[in-house]
């Protein structure tokens, strides 16, 4: 008991003695994917049917991975229907065409297959009158099964109690993806999904599982609404320590800050910024670039920060000048992102 006591009270000594604090904001993150600012309609088209070559192999496939009959065109459908209303709420687009009369193929039997020709991606959207290309290249629904824990089961001959095992079902829902740039010729995107369901039944034919039909349809609409979230900027929240300790001001500025007046925090900062010591000038021009980034201020925030490590050898200055320096960069990709054309 003595020995816990003492390593709660070094604990807390040692927090109550460390000379920084940590504190969060919410940054905005650029979309994983960059679309060209004109492109304001887009196809969407599904691409996972087997092309007449490899039937044979996609019906072994399907076979070894327990498919039952329909279960890759309905998750397809509900995967592409998924993206297609997805990226309509996004706002990016004025137009979003899903595109189910083509009859497009692909290899199938699970593989993620060799892009489109040109040729034909430029006549899609030509005839479809849209920007880019969304195209669902792989829907795959592969399943392993195992045997599960013992149940009891009446025999139908005199009803007497037999013992046989349950069956675990495991199903990997795969998608894969592709945008398309008509213009540029460019492939903007490739992606592949995956997601695990697990299921339980008492035999080994798939068909008998109640719910996995609609199960793996779910799954491939969740695919679709998430790869059109890699064309949306997003939000996290970041880290940061700031100074406590300094001088007195640093005490006042500390409650302040703990109540979200930053503001306040920063006036006591900046005249501290001219003290006489050494130690309390860096900390508070540290501080002043947190300050600088908690208010949008990214240039403001990397003078302060370069001031802090080159004047007065700041110790968390130099990475935290690399850190706004990428987040400059990240911004200016989030501002071409985000800048629409409205020519038409």
């Amino acid at each position: 008991m003595k020995y816990h006591l003492a390593i709660l009270g070094i604990t807390i000594l040692c927090y109550s003695c460390s000379s920084t604090n940590l504190m969060s904001l919410s940054v905005t993150e650029p979309a994983p994917v960059s679309l060209p600012p004109n492109a304001k309609t887009a196809a969407v088209v599904n691409r996972t049917r087997a092309d007449d070559a490899n039937k044979t192999i996609d019906a072994i496939h399907k076979v070894i991975s327990l498919e039952s009959k329909g279960l890759q065109t309905d998750g397809a459908k509900a995967s592409v229907d998924g993206l297609s209303n997805e990226l309509m709420k996004t706002g990016r687009f004025a137009t979003v065409r899903s595109l189910s009369n083509l009859d497009l193929r692909s290899y199938g039997a699970g593989v993620f297959p060799s892009s489109l020709p040109w040729d034909s991606v430029e006549k899609i959207c030509r005839e479809s009158n849209t920007d880019l290309l969304f195209s669902l290249e792989l829907f795959d629904a592969e399943s392993r099964v195992g045997i599960g824990g013992p149940y009891a089961l009446r025999t139908a001959i005199g009803n007497i109690p037999a013992v046989t095992q349950s069956v675990n079902m495991n199903t990997q829902v795969k998608t894969g993806w592709r945008i398309y740039d008509p213009y540029s010729r460019t492939i903007l995107d490739e992606y592949v999904l995956s997601r695990d369901l697990s299921f339980q039944t008492r035999g080994f034919d798939p068909s008998s599982i109640v719910g996995r039909k609609e199960a793996i349809k779910d799954a491939g609409t969740n695919a679709g609404q998430a790869y059109a979230s890699r064309i949306v900027p997003y939000s996290i929240r970041v880290s940061r320590y700031y100074y406590v300790r300094g001088n007195a001001s640093f005490i006042v500025a500390k409650r302040m800050a703990r109540t979200g007046n930053w503001d306040g925090a920063a006036k006591l900062w900046q005249e501290s910024t001219n003290s006489s010591s050494r130690k309390a000038a860096g900390r508070a021009c540290y501080n002043m670039a947190i300050s600088s980034e908690i208010n949008g201020d990214l240039n403001g925030a990397i003078q302060w920060a370069q001031k802090a490590y080159e004047v007065y050898n700041n110790r968390l200055a130099l990475s935290y000048v690399n850190i706004l320096r990428q987040r400059q960069s990240a911004n200016e990709l989030l501002k071409s992102q985000t800048e629409v054309t409205s020519a038409p």
